[in-house]
């Protein structure tokens, strides 16, 4: 690489701690949820979505369960301060739904926000300002003392302005920038902006520490959240919140450090959405935590239909290996995976644990509305015969034996390879049927007579190449006189090696289904499978089709 000599490291160590959040292996319950989709989410959107759009999105949010949601920057524009009105008058918000909107340290923008939130029963009022280190000296030209003063006079005014409006008001302040600010030095911002507020017990304060870009490893922001936690004033009326970004792809890592290192908050988005490389997304966020036994408090039960009303009011699209979201997460196309799978579901079906612990699948699809058949096995040319066995046992009823899984592999695989293409499992079906399913063509058995003579005798009608034939054997049992009657007729030289039969279940009436092997005389095997509901009649239709398949294939 070029230029690399114009990079350095921009992000500042905290001052040495315990690292307590590093003897921690888990988050052991969910934090506060504050979704920011409606803001961060929406400002970083090509087209922002319009004023019926964004109400759409938040009644989603609601059903979801988020608690805290930032519906926007009212005094940016007509359509937020409009939405925010909207959804006061027209009383939208739940009683135990507190909406939060931002706003910087500037009087007239500050009196804007107030403005738009009178009368509202449950409100944070998020301010902000930036105190990194490259921002006070390239963008504002101000000194530390001068930055600090910033965040207090917008403190002080969001006090006054609480005063004069009709409503239940909270304080959140973000040091903007904040992975790119000397720790101690935010630190001395937030405490001056604590003194102004005064946190008590009934009116606790957000102070958000924003990954606003991410510069570090996650275990550097872990030990600048612990350092706060540590140092903060008013520490038990304080809620510690965070807010990353994903320029580093580290989000969920640095939200996670950050949790275990005391945090009590996450703002983020569904799917992460947010500028740039976007904000932490809050489905894996909780989708980790639930995979993991801990109740997240949000219903990501069925995340396709979350998906669908994303991209239908965003116009974002859900990468195919979005964590826990893409259409791909739970899909195995590898041969070994699908075995594995299919075996832990048997596994599974037998009792054998209470808990989900099948392979490569770190939760059950179907807890997130998705469906085995469709989302879990997928089959193409790297699919092996346990996932195309699951596919036609779990969806269709047939129990293959395992050798016979194999060999309908090898065609299954031959044909996606050809095709280039994922067979769907109506065309992996189809195969199945037209390959081994009662194959009639060149011996079509007409009648079947059974008399018990030297063991049983088999006097079987047939069209063979086009002609009506009559053949009569016996044998140790109905199939192997069927067998000796055809072998007599038609010369063909092989032996039974295998069978197999179970009921299939056709809607609420029951069909045998029989599987036969057979080997020819230079060691090849041949499969056929018969369905009646006769068991005798369907085993007789297995053998014929395999035969058939002998015959055809000229062993």
């Amino acid at each position: 690489m070029k230029n690399i000599e114009k990079y350095k490291r921009q992000f500042f160590e905290a001052p040495k701690t315990a690292m307590k959040w590093a003897e921690k292996s888990y988050i052991d319950k969910a934090p506060l949820w504050c979704s920011v989709d409606l803001r961060d989410g929406n400002q970083a959107l090509i087209t922002p979505m319009s004023l019926d759009e964004k109400l759409e999105f938040f009644r989603e949010l609601v059903r979801i369960g988020f608690k805290e949601i930032e519906i926007g920057f009212p005094a940016a524009s007509e359509t937020e301060y409009d939405f925010c009105r909207i959804l006061i008058e027209h009383d939208m918000i739940p009683d135990d739904v507190t909406i939060q909107v931002l706003t910087q340290s500037r009087e007239h923008i500050i009196e804007k926000t107030f403005e738009a939130l009178r009368g509202c029963k449950n409100a944070i009022v998020h301010l902000y300002n930036s105190t990194s280190l490259a921002q006070r000296e390239q963008v504002f030209r101000k000194n530390r003392e001068e930055i600090k003063e910033i965040a207090v006079y917008g403190a002080r005014l969001c006090k006054e302005y609480r005063e004069k409006y009709e409503g239940n008001f909270r304080f959140e302040y973000s040091p903007e920038s904040f992975t790119g600010t000397e720790p101690e030095y935010a630190l001395e911002v937030c405490n001056a902006v604590l003194d102004v507020w005064q946190p008590t017990e009934n009116d606790k304060v957000i102070i958000n520490l924003p990954v606003t870009v991410q510069l570090s490893m996650p275990h550097v922001y872990a030990n600048q959240v612990e350092y706060i936690c540590d140092n903060i004033k008013y520490r038990e009326n304080v809620i510690i919140s965070l807010h990353p970004h994903n320029d580093r792809g580290c989000a969920v890592a640095d939200t996670e450090m950050g949790l275990l290192a005391g945090a009590d908050r996450v703002e983020g988005t569904l799917f992460g959405n947010g500028e740039r490389t976007g904000n932490v997304d809050i489905i894996t966020l909780a989708m980790n935590m639930y995979s993991q036994g801990v109740d997240p408090c949000l219903d990501f039960s069925d995340i396709p239909a979350v998906t669908e009303i994303y991209t239908k009011l965003t116009g974002m699209n859900v990468s195919e290996r979005q964590p826990y979201s893409g259409k791909l997460v739970f899909a195995a196309f590898s041969g070994s995976h699908q075995d594995a799978i299919a075996k832990g579901m048997k596994w599974r079906e037998e009792g054998h644990s209470e808990h989900w612990t099948v392979p490569y699948l770190p939760l059950d699809p179907e807890d997130v509305g998705r469906e085995y058949s469709a989302d879990v096995i997928r089959i193409n040319s790297q699919s092996g015969k346990g996932g195309i066995g699951y596919i036609l046992e779990t969806r269709y009823g047939y129990n293959l034996p395992k050798k016979m899984c194999e060999s309908l592999g090898y065609k299954v695989k031959s044909i996606s390879d050809h095709q280039h293409k994922e067979l769907m499992p109506d065309e992996v079906y189809n195969i199945f049927r037209e390959n081994y399913v009662d194959i009639i063509s060149p011996i079509n058995i007409i009648e079947t007579h059974f008399v018990q003579k030297n063991g049983i005798q088999a006097i079987v009608s047939f069209e063979y190449n086009g002609r009506n034939v009559t053949a009569s054997d016996t044998g140790n049992g109905r199939l192997d006189a069927v067998s000796n009657a055809l072998r007599s007729y038609t010369g063909a030289d092989y032996n039974i090696n295998t069978y197999s039969e179970h009921a299939l279940e056709v809607g609420s009436a029951s069909k045998a289904v029989s599987y036969v092997e057979i080997t020819s005389s230079d060691g090849q095997s041949f499969w056929g499978t018969g369905i009646d509901n006769d068991i005798i009649t369907s085993s007789v239709k297995a053998l014929v089709s395999a035969v058939n398949n002998m015959i055809n294939m000229g062993a």
